[in-house]
């Protein structure tokens, strides 16, 4: 049993991420932005975790709430498309807020082991290369998150904590979330892997049990072959749009760009944390049932739903006109 600090408690990730340390025994303190959304899911802990809100980039905040913690797991962040949206917002979370963290680990009397996620979006433009990557292949920086992701790694590396880095997959949100213009910028062709963030929540607090990662490890950690989960953005895109009744949307609405997604190597990760549950199906199903009744009334709204989300699309706008 340990004393846990999660950042980004309640996020995408860090909700399961804080749900798997209850379960397995651990001591939480739970450390995210107080928003409708975020008290909505803390309060599905009531009395079992310690909550502090706050925001990252305070630096008093964060040198409080690191004290006394054995483990630090480091999820907060700014993600896609909101990082290329609000850049400056993006770098003062992504880069100032884990300097923030890592200065405040530092200055304990203990120092707590230290884990930072980051993402298979830094292996950039690889469709051209076989596949899987695997963790010694190059980085490309190709957009002001991966420039924030390569630049935390570098931190946490020269930080002298016992550190452990996962650059995880995809990993979509288990809810119902609305269309949004960059669905349309990734060719369909393009190698995705995807994983329920149940699952990377369990590599990551698996990884606690194992002091010997925490050496400047770097693992890769996705759904896997095996489970499905090695799929093209057409296969992702068409499954869930078809489970939740809407229908795959016409290739033109596409862009044919090559966008910074792969399939990856994770037979180690896999190896040493078993944390591969479920299939890309799995998770398609889980997403679809969450339209509750609405799945009744879809098949006569369908061409009004198509619609709306083919109106966001630029290359449908330029085919139309």
């Amino acid at each position: 049993m340990a004393n846990v600090l999660v950042t980004g408690a309640f996020g995408n990730v860090g909700y399961y991420v804080t749900a798997e340390l209850l379960r397995q025994g651990h001591v939480v303190r739970c450390f995210d932005l107080r928003t409708p959304q975020t008290e909505k899911k803390a309060a599905h802990f009531p009395g079992l975790v310690e909550v502090a809100w706050g925001d990252i980039r305070n630096p008093e905040l964060v040198k409080r709430i690191v004290q006394g913690q054995d483990v630090i797991l480091h999820l907060a962040a700014i993600i896609p498309p909101v990082s290329d949206e609000q850049p400056e917002l993006t770098r003062a979370v992504n880069i100032e807020g884990t300097r923030n963290l890592l200065e405040a680990a530092k200055a304990q009397k203990n120092p707590p082991r230290f884990f930072y996620a980051s993402t298979f979006d830094l292996f950039g433009h690889t469709q051209k290369l076989p596949p899987p990557r695997r963790a010694e292949d190059p980085i490309e920086i190709s957009d002001v998150y991966t420039e924030t992701k390569a630049a935390g790694e570098q931190m946490v590396r020269e930080s002298g904590l016992p550190h452990l880095i996962f650059r995880f997959s995809d990993m979509p949100l288990i809810g119902l979330r609305d269309a949004h213009p960059i669905m349309f910028e990734i060719g369909l062709y393009n190698r995705m892997e995807t994983m329920h963030p149940a699952d990377g929540a369990l590599a990551v607090v698996n990884a606690i049990a194992h002091p010997e990662l925490w050496t400047g490890r770097l693992l890769l950690v996705g759904g896997g072959r095996e489970h499905g989960c090695q799929i093209t953005y057409r296969e992702f895109f068409s499954k869930i749009l078809t489970a939740m009744g809407i229908g795959m949307l016409p290739d033109e609405a596409f862009s044919d760009k090559e966008y910074v997604t792969d399939w990856l190597d994770t037979e180690e990760s896999q190896r040493l944390l078993q944390y591969q549950r479920h299939t890309f199906d799995q998770i398609v199903a889980e997403i679809a049932a969450l339209l509750g009744w609405k799945r009744f009334i879809m098949p006569f709204v369908r061409p009004f739903v198509q619609r709306s989300i083919l109106n966001m699309s630029p290359y449908w706008k330029q085919k139309k006109t």
